[in-house]
């Protein structure tokens, strides 16, 4: 989970999500674009003004080779020659050493690791070690295996409810609730992403960076069946899904501070943003509005704030805000509250706690789970606490272990939540463990470890739900590997993404291969699949693809266009910060966070959205 390198001699940052520039010499240097519209309007296709972003003419590039015949990346490597500067007898880099698993597959916590076929520390065919059994005993003990399967099946059969049908996971009233996830016969469907006839993409708008003062809070977006929607400055705005045509404009008072990634299935959601805009007199306007946004009509739909916890007779500043059912739940450090979606009425508030608890922040989406911190500053204690969306009232709750500060929510059915436990991850994803918790009784099901130089992934450092390139389902929680050297015959960096299951913390078998000079990560589920997104190479266009959950097979949903200026407008953005789209065939990467020009980045073409579409 490192960070991005950085451009050597790089000059000072404009902000946080500002794209990063390629080295000097790279591919492709942008050439200076013309004069370009105003944010809001998408440019003109290719043929009428050329601009940044579209297909450019020019020969591609061919990038250095590698020697060919290299066996893949996380298999055994063959020695049969001696590498340079080993000793005589030890395997190669890349070949399995005894008792651990190969590097791009995730390791079991507190397991030793098996080579598949084999039974155990005592050698094939011994579980638990031992004597080793013999052949004919091998074969009785396959015969009996297999009755007792069959014996069991029917059982299970017999066992069912009166009608036969297993019984099916409650909807929740928000459309990514998706389902509690474990039930291996239910893997590899339910998805509604299908591969159109052509895969092929092209650009279906771009919308370039609005001017800013300083550091402006762009987060949120939104895709329904009409509109894409994306948070702007003192607005929020809905394009047409496939032109970028502005269908509608939301005036804000102010800045917009945090919105919610979750929506209801009538496309209602919630953002936070300031009661006004900043003045020389008064430069920072604390985030102290709560509304509720119909992304279909384009409408403000509310505005509540409220007083108490630590803000005493002030009004309350947030920073967070999640959406689960019809609670609009607000968190920050002068404590939670929450709001009905329908009404805006007030639900509860933050509250001065004897023992200094307050509320960080909530996760949503077909759960509602807090994260509360308690004591004082130099001995913090947090807890995960399960909650009625109706009335905050708690279903359960689990203590973080010593050395914890912050925690993120990854998901709240099943719930997952992340750590850093004692600043060890070292790399800012804030990830060093994961937790599956038992929703209903707090009780820890599982601790995952996950090494944050083999394992990527981004919870940020206080956010509670900021998680992204993490999706959870089928009873696991998904995880890319850190990019590594590809072993094909083109020079290059790629990765994988493995899983962990959530009940018993250890690794699968699970693995899907970027492919050569790719690098994927998961967006979401999609039913039991899994969707995900392969940044491109520097000659190609990016990708997105759905991945089996039975199988693992993966199947190409969209490729994006190759030349040079398309791809340059696709990879500007920090993935890391920025936010990923997919639905319908179309796809949509924008910023979150976006700064004033400076010396590194006033020749550059910015994006606020890039969008693409195979309709």
């Amino acid at each position: 989970m490192t960070q991005p390198p950085q451009p050597p001699n790089e000059p000072p940052q404009g902000g946080f999500g500002v794209p990063q520039e390629p080295p000097a010499g790279g591919f492709g240097a942008p050439t200076p674009p013309p004069e370009q519209p105003g944010y809001g309007y998408p440019q003109q296709p290719p043929g009428q003004q050329p601009q940044y972003g579209y297909p450019q003419q020019g020969p591609p590039q061919q990038p250095p080779q590698q020697p060919p015949g290299q066996p893949g990346y996380g298999h055994p490597q063959q020695p049969p020659t001696q590498p340079m500067g080993q000793p005589v007898g030890q395997p190669q880099y890349g070949y399995p050493q005894q008792g651990q698993p190969q590097y791009g597959y995730p390791q079991q916590p507190g397991q030793p690791y098996t080579q598949p076929g084999t039974g155990g520390p005592g050698g094939p065919g011994t579980p638990g070690g031992g004597k080793k059994i013999s052949t004919q005993t091998q074969i009785i003990i396959a015969a009996v295996v297999a009755v007792v399967l069959i014996v069991g099946g029917g059982v299970f059969l017999v066992s069912g409810d009166g009608d036969g049908k297993k019984d099916e996971a409650k909807k929740s009233d928000t459309k990514d609730g998706g389902k509690d996830g474990g039930d291996e016969k239910s893997l590899g469907g339910g998805g509604k992403e299908k591969a159109p006839a052509n895969t092929k993409s092209k650009v279906a708008f771009q919308t370039p960076q609005p001017k800013v003062g300083a550091i402006t809070n762009m987060s949120g977006s939104w895709l329904t069946d009409k509109a894409y929607v994306k948070s702007g400055v003192y607005q929020i705005v809905g394009f047409e899904a496939d032109t970028g045509k502005q269908l509608w404009t939301i005036p804000l008072p102010g800045e917009i501070c945090a919105a919610s990634r979750h929506a209801t299935e009538d496309n209602k959601t919630a953002v936070v943003f300031a009661a006004s805009k900043p003045t020389a007199k008064e430069k920072y306007i604390p985030c102290t509005e709560v509304g509720a946004i119909d992304l279909d009509a384009g409408k403000l739909l509310w505005t509540e704030s409220v007083s108490g916890g630590n803000a005493g007779d002030d009004k309350a500043a947030f920073r967070e805000v999640t959406l689960s059912g019809t609670t609009v739940a607000v968190g920050g450090t002068d404590g939670g509250a929450a709001f009905d979606l329908g009404s805006g009425d007030n639900l509860w508030k933050p509250e001065v706690k004897a023992d200094g608890c307050y509320d960080m922040g909530y996760g949503g989406g077909p759960g509602l789970v807090a994260a509360r911190k308690c004591g004082s500053y130099d001995d913090p204690t947090v807890v995960v606490q399960n909650l009625k969306p109706s009335d905050g009232a708690p279903i359960s709750e689990f203590k973080m272990p010593a050395g914890v500060e912050y925690v993120s929510i990854v998901s709240t059915k099943p719930l997952v939540v992340a750590a850093d436990v004692g600043d060890t991850a070292g790399d800012g994803s804030g990830i060093s463990d994961f937790f599956s918790i038992d929703e209903k009784t707090g009780k820890l099901r599982a601790k995952i470890p996950v090494d944050a130089d083999k394992y990527a992934g981004d919870c940020g450092s206080t956010e509670v739900e900021q998680c992204t390139q993490l999706a959870v389902g089928n009873g696991k929680i998904y995880v890319p590997t850190e990019d590594h050297e590809g072993t094909g015959d083109e020079y290059g960096q790629t990765n994988e993404i493995v899983s962990f299951d959530l009940g018993t913390g250890k690794a699968t078998t699970d693995r899907a291969d970027a492919g050569d000079r790719y690098s994927m990560f998961p967006l979401r589920m999609d039913g039991s699949n899994l969707i995900a997104y392969k940044r491109p190479p520097y000659d190609k266009g990016g990708q997105v693809v759905s991945i089996d959950g039975g199988t693992f097979k993966e199947t190409v949903l969209m490729e994006n266009p190759g030349e040079e200026s398309v791809r340059e407008a696709e990879t500007s953005f920090s993935l890391g910060s920025a936010e990923i789209r997919f639905g319908g065939g179309r796809m949509y990467i924008s910023q979150t966070l976006i700064s004033a020009p400076n010396e590194y980045s006033k020749d550059r073409k910015e994006y606020l959205v890039v969008a693409f579409t195979t309709n």
